[in-house]
């Protein structure tokens, strides 16, 4: 099967190609197979994108938040309707489940476009009263020409959530999607045309990490919102503040999950399944070192392997295949190494490690246990279905433990005891929490992480002021006094 686009990019409202730019091959991780091949953006497609955006912003910015609003919620009502076959897209370019991508990606994207294209029209600034008569007021302004990089985990979704607020705020977006997962910002471009969007607002250029670097760099460019890892994070981040511009960052994670011995086993091992082998692992949020106090580990780990052996493993298009391959050959070499390392540091393999035979790019679903805070497979992200389990005596220790690392996106735990609850997620280290469940990530609520997990937030009203900024404006209704 092939979904080969009309071409590479999409510039100024028509998909645009430059054969002159590094072949990229599309490829299905179920199979191996090529399915689509594009071309890696030029200089000159960079320039014309970034030309694109500059010239369409005005005009963009100048229409009311209303107007805007009507545009993106119109894209949402699009979105929805072809959502299998977008789905079906996001599948072929993941490898992620059917099952999956009919809940998770597409709708999720239509969600972000619904809630900001709801927030567009009432975007204002306020009035300040002084003593004396002398007044304040502020003004939001569009910050101008962004930039979006996103991951390849979340195409649609990621181009949506970073899109959908910078149109709201009355800038204009030029999108880089992974180049492993090129095909889905593509659809998002088109359907904004057809929802009524101008030419030129919402652009997207395929590339690698050059032409990243080239739009981060750009005098063009305001802002810069980059889904991926903390090294590549910490790089974009750099040549961002070279130029002083507005960056959000939403990196990577080895985030902890507390399972108390009062916990509903039931449920903390759902928690467990959503934060380790959704998408084959594959999400930035994960919480893969679980904690479970000890007097109940045995039994958590028995219930988790009887119902990882339930998992359908096969062909994503399949709508019982709740378990699919991972994104590429690459990033399953990755896995399979940190299980390897896994065994050689002692800890117990529990289920899974292995690659699963056959064509496309699976491996089993993977939990060790006993394993300890120092081992590589404990302190590092591993991006892949191969979960951690640790175990801990005391709230005390397991807290101390469990904000020993780096980094700081998500946080979980699983306790009858909601006083507990909430004191245990006071003291996380982290930017997103749950409690007794995980991994869910509405459009109305702040998502992002602290320490080396990120910088800003996505979603909510808070991305509003990551993609915008106010004008104060003093107005004296008085004279003006003077030393001299």
């Amino acid at each position: 099967m092939k979904f080969q686009p009309q071409a590479s990019h999409f510039i100024d409202g028509a998909y645009v190609e430059d054969s002159e730019g590094k072949l990229i091959d599309v490829i299905y991780p179920a199979t191996g197979e090529v399915i689509a091949q594009l071309h890696s953006a030029t200089p000159a497609i960079v320039d014309m994108a970034l030309k694109s955006a500059e010239a369409a912003k005005a005009e963009w910015a100048a229409l009311s938040g209303t107007e805007r609003g009507r545009i993106l919620r119109r894209a949402a009502d699009i979105m929805r309707a072809r959502n299998y076959d977008l789905s079906v897209l996001e599948t072929h370019d993941t490898g992620k489940p059917i099952q999956e991508t009919t809940v998770a990606d597409a709708t999720s994207g239509a969600d972000a476009l619904e809630y900001f294209g709801g927030l567009a029209g009432s975007l204002t600034g306020e009035h300040i009263p002084l003593a004396g008569g002398d007044f304040v007021y502020t003004i939001r302004e569009a910050l101008g020409v962004c930039v979006g990089i996103g991951a390849w985990n979340y195409p649609t979704q990621i181009a949506c959530w970073k899109g959908a607020p910078a149109l709201a705020c009355g800038n204009t977006m030029v999108f880089k999607p992974s180049e492993t997962t090129p095909l889905s910002a593509l659809k998002v471009a088109e359907i904004l045309i057809e929802a009524g969007a101008p030419k030129g607002i919402y652009n997207v250029v395929q590339g690698y990490g050059d032409v990243g670097a080239a739009l981060v760099t750009d005098s063009r460019v305001a802002k810069v919102s980059l889904t991926g890892s903390v090294p590549t994070g910490k790089k974009v981040y750099a040549a961002a503040a070279a130029g002083m511009k507005h960056v959000t960052m939403e990196l990577g994670g080895k985030s902890p999950m507390i399972v108390f011995d009062d916990a509903d086993i039931e449920n903390a091992v759902s928690g467990a399944i959503l934060g380790n082998f959704y998408s084959s692992g594959q999400v930035c949020s994960n919480g893969t070192r679980v904690f479970v106090q000890k007097n109940i580990k045995e039994a958590f780990l028995s219930r988790l392997s009887e119902r990882l052996a339930n998992a359908k493993i096969g062909d994503p298009m399949d709508e019982d295949v709740s378990f699919g391959p991972m994104v590429s050959e690459n990033q399953l070499n990755i896995a399979l190494g940190y299980v390897a390392k896994g065994k050689a540091e002692g800890a117990r393999l529990v289920c899974g490690g292995d690659r699963i035979d056959g064509d496309g790019f699976y491996m089993q679903p993977t939990v060790f246990a006993d394993v300890t805070d120092e081992m590589i497979i404990a302190r590092e992200e591993i991006f892949g279905p191969v979960m951690s389990v640790l175990d801990f005596d005391t709230e005390e220790e397991v807290m101390a433990r469990a904000n020993a690392t780096e980094f700081g996106l998500a946080a979980g735990v699983f306790t009858a005891d909601l006083t507990r609850a909430h004191r245990i997620v006071a003291g996380f280290e982290a930017g997103t929490c749950y409690i007794n469940t995980y991994n869910l990530a509405p459009v109305e609520a702040p998502f992002g992480g602290s320490k080396m997990s990120g910088v800003g937030r996505e979603n909510s009203k808070l991305a509003i002021n990551h993609f915008s900024e106010m004008k104060t404006v003093y107005v004296s209704m008085n004279d003006v006094e003077a030393p001299y």
